[in-house]
């Protein structure tokens, strides 16, 4: 199947003015044109923005919305390429009005670029710190269908994410530091807040969504290059509907803060990139039942007891361990007799979005 991602990246600005100024005067010209007047741009880039306008209008009834929108480029009209200099590897060509052959701008990406990708769409961005292109990129990818381990997620606030897997049954836990960062910043607006400094509470936001974006791409990347390290399926805990529980005012303010959405969909976009299958069970009670006898415990401070069998655990990893369970549970209902943890090889015939229609072929111990 043929995938997706958006490279993001900075044009260097150690080049020459006159191209800058050039990009600048596109740029102008794009916000005009979706203005609707008559000003000078390159063809294909004209076309973007009376495109682009139509589609604004029906989406806002007809309305403009006072802002600056990105500077559109199709795919057959820019270029990337390496030459590995001292200025920067990877260069793009930008075609502007009135300049025989484009502009040639050196780029910064996030991530490198494999030339067999292929290029589409593209969008430059004019930023305070300075200008930035987002390229997207596709290539075809086999999802794999056999896996010899499974990999279960337990999202939490004390900890965004605990991780065990068959291969390795003991817990690893990712993203204290973003509860950290939530509630600096939560007291820092409260503090603005009552100095009525909303300005600076706006930027703060922004501010604060970079840094927890950055701690969840860096997470998410981590786990699923240990899935591929491991040839194992990722399994994430369905929190369809946790917002809606309501365990007190403090409680409730970082439940309702917590990037979960986000820290899901990276996890699931780049695990489709490198080809790996992630399917999705309901956590409902894994974090009420005792992972080694079922009975229902209680959970304080971070820690579970049981009060049957007299077990004391991490909270978070006894969630994570109840999530593993359930997994091999619907994996002996489907046919095979898992009398221990290690799958062995596992095939899976079909994925949907909820495990228990997950149908699996065979596992061999």
């Amino acid at each position: 199947m043929m995938v997706r991602k958006v490279i993001k990246a900075k044009i260097i600005d150690e080049t020459n003015k006159g191209k800058l100024e050039s990009l600048e005067r596109e740029y102008t010209n794009f916000q005009k044109a979706l203005r609707g007047e008559d000003v000078k741009l390159y063809s294909a880039t004209k076309q973007q923005a009376e495109r682009l306008l139509r589609k604004i209008r029906k989406q806002n009834g007809g309305k403009l919305k006072q802002k600056e929108y990105p500077l559109i480029l199709r795919r057959d009209v820019y270029n990337v390429w390496v030459i590995d200099n001292k200025i920067s590897k990877y260069w793009i060509k930008i075609p502007v009005y009135g300049v025989r052959g484009g502009i040639k701008l050196p780029i910064k990406p996030h991530c490198e670029i494999d030339m067999d990708w292929k290029f589409r769409e593209a969008k430059v961005f004019k930023k305070r710190n300075g200008w930035f292109v987002h390229i997207t990129v596709e290539k075809e990818v086999k999802i794999r269908q056999e896996y010899d381990n499974i990999l279960a997620i337990d999202l939490g606030i004390r900890r965004i994410a605990t991780v065990v897997s068959t291969a390795d049954k003991r817990p690893k836990f990712y993203g204290k530091e973003i509860r950290k960062v939530r509630g600096h910043y939560f007291y820092l607006r409260r503090k603005l807040g009552k100095l009525k400094k909303f300005k600076a509470i706006k930027k703060i936001g922004r501010r604060e969504k970079r840094v927890v974006d950055d701690l969840l791409h860096k997470i998410s990347r981590e786990i699923v290059n240990r899935a591929k390290e491991e040839n194992a399926v990722i399994v994430l805990g369905d929190l369809k509907g946790i917002r809606k529980q309501s365990k007190g005012r403090k409680f409730n303010r970082k439940l309702n803060s917590f990037p979960y959405y986000r820290l899901s969909k990276f996890i699931e976009y780049k695990a489709l990139w490198e080809g790996i299958t992630v399917i999705k069970v309901n956590e409902a009670n894994t974090s009420k039942l005792c992972s080694r006898c079922g009975s229902q415990g209680l959970r304080h401070s971070g820690k579970f007891v049981c009060p049957k069998c007299g077990i004391e655990l991490n909270a978070d990893y006894n969630g994570a361990t109840n999530i593993l369970k359930r997994v091999l549970g619907y994996i002996s209902r489907a046919g095979a007799a898992l009398t221990q943890p290690e799958l062995g090889r596992m095939k899976l015939c079909r994925q949907t979005q909820n495990l228990p229609t997950l149908v699996v072929e065979s596992v061999n111990l």
